[in-house]
């Protein structure tokens, strides 16, 4: 763990590249983060956590996915079920709250059983982004629900869910991404929302599971805060919102890099990610020449950014021995179109 440096890193295909191992093996990247180009069949997902964990010599470096539901699915069928997005199980919770909220963590747990048979560890999972008239769809059903409250509910349980199969949850996109109107995949949103507004309807979510091991910043300037940079490289974002105000003390992961939101080359990006607070940089998208980039800033996680590293992993359990065919038939009362 010590020899480990500030970032989490993707790859370009099916298995890992003479040049991959030797970038990871002469970087060092904390964790590992699986996309849908990625993944092809069981032993071949297998075998490439396996090939990342070894290029780092650690058996224990996390490897993350996208696993919500809905649009936002690396794994699909045969390895793994379609589920519904977080939306659907919004609707549920409005009709009955305990079957919204058992729905959710059975969700949850179910994700972590179809994770853990590959090796995944880690799911970018709670969205407690609270979506707003007018905003980008790039949340949109990927929300829970547009009340604050149960957004942070649901969140809970999907939390709670994927603790209890022993996979971490990372909570996102903090401090809120429910109001931008651009897709930070291609461009830099700015709210203008009054701070006030923000910290009762955005911000509430994540200060009420502030406790979670995991945090992923949100690519966009809330001008109430910092009008200059977005919350993953603004010092002030980190700091007085995200450390301060929201109370969150675990380990903070940056929004994937490789987007186009943010602006500069990748050394610059990977610097100002670091030099504003945030533990870790991600980078998604397997290009090396990036990874490299990425990589030439990174620095090692020392201090209290290792103390949150290594708090994370304590996380990742054996899972709490429940019986996957009880769970499922169980979620298959709430949701019988899931296949």
């Amino acid at each position: 763990m010590t020899e480990s440096k500030s970032m989490i890193l993707g790859c370009a295909g099916l298995s890992l590249t003479p040049e991959e191992v030797a970038l990871y093996r002469r970087e060092r990247p904390w964790g590992f983060i699986l996309f849908a180009r990625n993944v092809k069949e069981p032993e071949q997902i297998r075998d490439l956590v396996a090939e990342m964990r070894d290029s780092v010599g650690r058996p224990d470096a996390p490897v993350f996915i996208d696993q919500e539901g809905g649009r936002v699915q690396r794994l699909r069928p045969p390895l793994a079920p379609n589920y519904p997005a977080g939306g659907a199980l919004g609707a549920l919770y409005r009709s009955d709250r305990a079957a919204g909220l058992r729905a959710t963590w059975l969700h949850a747990r179910l994700h972590a059983f179809d994770l853990s048979r590959y090796g995944i560890t880690a799911d970018c999972l709670p969205v407690l982004d609270v979506p707003v008239e007018g905003a980008s769809d790039v949340i949109g059903a990927r929300a829970y629900d547009r009340d604050p409250a149960v957004v942070a509910a649901l969140g809970l349980a999907a939390a709670e869910g994927l603790l209890a199969g022993g996979v971490l949850p990372v909570m996102k996109h903090v401090p809120g991404h429910g109001r931008a109107t651009a897709d930070t995949h291609f461009e830099l949103p700015t709210v203008h929302t009054p701070l006030d507004e923000l910290r009762a309807h955005d911000f509430a979510p994540f200060k009420a599971l502030s406790h979670l091991p995991i945090a992923m910043t949100a690519h966009v300037i809330y001008s109430a805060v910092d009008p200059d940079a977005p919350a993953t490289t603004s010092r002030k974002v980190v700091e007085e919102i995200v450390r301060g105000e929201i109370g969150f003390d675990g380990l903070l992961v940056s929004d994937d890099t490789s987007m186009k939101a943010l602006s500069g080359d990748f050394p610059s990006k990977s610097a100002a990610i670091l030099a504003a607070g945030v533990d870790l940089v991600l980078h998604c998208n397997g290009v090396i020449e990036e990874m490299e980039g990425i990589a030439s800033r990174a620095l090692p996680l020392v201090g209290k950014s290792l103390e949150r590293a290594e708090a994370a992993l304590k996380a990742i359990t054996a899972g709490d021995g429940h019986d996957e065919a009880s769970i499922r038939a169980e979620f298959g009362h709430y949701f019988e179109a899931v296949a």
